[in-house]
């Protein structure tokens, strides 16, 4: 409260909410970007242009909760909306415009001028010139919209490469093995009806699939006994977890015997090692999935790394002249990565440096379409994508600090990829090693707190879970609106209303150019006063939309009486 002369101390300033930060939360309650982007829409033809902001589209609460709870929301809907499918997803390809023919049509007669030449022995450099322009033509062809390569380019314009590294698909002996059945194209799950009461039903499921023990665990996730508790294991299976996934969808596939539809997200248990929850379209019987778990690995073929060489202040130095790294004591260069694997290949009792396995945990369960339990499995599955792995779960206590401190000492120095700057420690050069790289210290995020070693997706979805794309989803959605608020989104007079906003943007064409506005350009507010406005135009939206709502259920009211 104000002192005798009218004046408030400093701690009772201090205790007053922040305007700035104030802004921010209403923003945030609204559903406004805290942290947008300002781009400057500029028309080529007249000159005249105007500052837009766009939201960051972050997928972290801590970084902006509105763009990161907008994102969880469509995937949400992506979920939903392909877990229990009944026909097949067919998505029917455009028809290719008439500029999309000519561009392939001028392809070809170059195509058959190159050929034509190059087998009566031209000059090589008039070959290179028609590579040149064929290579012009594709990223014409691919800029006009279509999708993949129409031809591969000539063999002389084919840098030479490494041939690719092949090892023996022999399945190692202590893996079982697994049946194969006949793939069948379909993505669907098989129907079953009941003969009582004539109702079919269309089964899904719902998988968890976790690591392997890496030794006993408390409640809180902390080990009993930190001493035995296997640090590098763990660190390794988060490490390269992702491509263990991989190798499961693969082996479902083979097993079930039809391109099996996924939608599933990773996450760490309390103990932080990662674990899979997996939405599945069909049902596949859990004696099966237990199966496919268990005989499921995956292989790193790396170098050893159970010699360090180099430590400390004794690292290896940089070679401006031959582009390597040297021993600092012999001056003698430092196998390459590719010597490093060729001798690998060349040792015939050589192991694998780690093999990745799931525990024996397999959780499966069954789950009906608009079921109470769908919609549950539904938010489980998005209920930490807004948050970074080390966030999952909150750290409370001491010992769970200590947990993460020692997870994280093992994540040091264990490399994560072959580009890795830790395979310097072991005495060998990174792929593509280049100058500054030194021990304990890679770039990568899976070194990083916020991974906890797993650096992969955090949503891993099938091609042909729902047919669309999250940008589809989007669409969905603004459709919607547009329907909703009655307006047209190729009526430019229309979209100029601030309930329309930002939908006055799509039918921007060529004429339109954008570029980054900086923060200190004349013509960009301040943050906060952007913040403002948005919540502003924002309410505007959400009003119009709430009216036009009403106009429709009341319309649809008096039809009905």
């Amino acid at each position: 409260m104000p002192t005798p002369t009218g004046k408030t101390t400093r701690a009772e300033r201090l205790a007053q909410p922040l305007a700035r930060v104030v802004a921010e939360q209403v923003a945030a309650d609204h559903g406004v970007c805290i942290r947008p982007v300002a781009l400057r829409r500029i028309d080529t033809v007249t000159g005249a242009s105007e500052v837009v902001d766009v939201p960051c589209g972050a997928t972290l609460e801590s970084r902006c909760p509105a763009c990161a709870r907008r994102k969880r929301s469509l995937r949400r809907t992506q979920c939903e909306e392909g877990w229990h499918l009944t026909e097949e997803p067919v998505i029917t390809p455009n028809e290719p415009t008439t500029v999309q023919r000519a561009w392939v049509e001028q392809r070809a007669v170059v195509t058959a001028e190159r050929d034509r030449l190059a087998a009566l022995g031209a000059d090589p450099r008039v070959l290179a010139e028609l590579d040149q322009a064929i290579a012009d033509l594709d990223e014409e062809i691919a800029a006009s919209g279509l999708r993949g390569r129409i031809a591969p380019p000539p063999a002389s314009a084919v840098a030479k490469t490494r041939p690719r590294r092949v090892r023996s698909t022999r399945r190692r002996q202590d893996a079982p093995d697994l049946p194969k059945r006949p793939m069948v194209r379909r993505t669907v799950g098989r129907a079953f009806t009941d003969p009582e009461s004539g109702r079919v039903f269309r089964p899904s499921l719902f998988l968890t699939l976790t690591c392997d023990s890496y030794g006993r665990v408390r409640s809180d996730g902390t080990p009993v006994d930190p001493a035995s508790y296997d640090y590098r294991r763990a660190a390794r299976d988060a490490l390269h977890f992702s491509k263990l996934v991989d190798r499961f969808v693969q082996n479902l596939r083979r097993v079930a015997g039809f391109e099996v539809q996924y939608f599933a997200t990773v996450e760490p248990q309390r103990r932080l090692a990662p674990h899979l929850h997996m939405a599945i379209r069909g049902t596949i019987p859990r004696a099966e999935l237990r199966q496919i778990a268990a005989a499921t690995y995956h292989q790193v073929w790396w170098p050893p790394t159970d010699r360090v060489v180099f430590d400390g202040d004794h690292l290896p130095i940089w070679d401006e002249a031959t582009s390597s790294y040297l021993d600092p004591a012999t001056g003698e260069i430092l196998p390459t990565w590719d010597q490093a694997l060729d001798a690998l290949d060349a040792d015939p009792h050589a192991q694998p440096l780690h093999v990745v396995r799931f525990g024996p945990q397999v959780d499966a369960k069954g789950v009906l379409a608009g079921s109470p339990d769908a919609d549950r499995c539904i938010r489980y599955l998005a209920k930490y994508l807004t948050k970074d792995i080390a966030e999952c779960h909150t750290v409370e206590t001491v010992a769970q600090e200590q947990h993460v401190e020692r997870l994280l000492d093992a994540l040091r120095f264990e490399p994560c990829s072959p580009r890795c700057a830790n395979w310097l420690r072991y005495g060998i050069q990174p792929q593509a090693a280049k100058p500054g790289l030194r021990p304990g210290f890679c770039a990568s995020k899976a070194h990083r707190r916020e991974y906890l070693g797993y650096a992969g997706r955090r949503v891993l979805v099938s091609r042909k879970w729902s047919g669309k794309t999250l940008a589809d989803h989007k669409a969905d959605r603004l459709a919607w609106v547009l329907r909703t608020l009655g307006l047209d989104p190729t009526n430019d007079r229309e979209n100029t209303h601030p309930a329309a906003f930002p939908l006055r943007f799509l039918g921007d064409g060529d004429r339109i150019a954008w570029e980054l506005a900086r923060p200190t350009d004349p013509d960009v507010p301040p943050r906060e006063h952007r913040l403002l406005r948005a919540v502003g135009e924002t309410l505007k939206r959400r009003a119009a939309l709430h009216a036009a709502q009403q106009t429709t259920l009341s319309a649809t009211e008096q039809r009905a009486a």
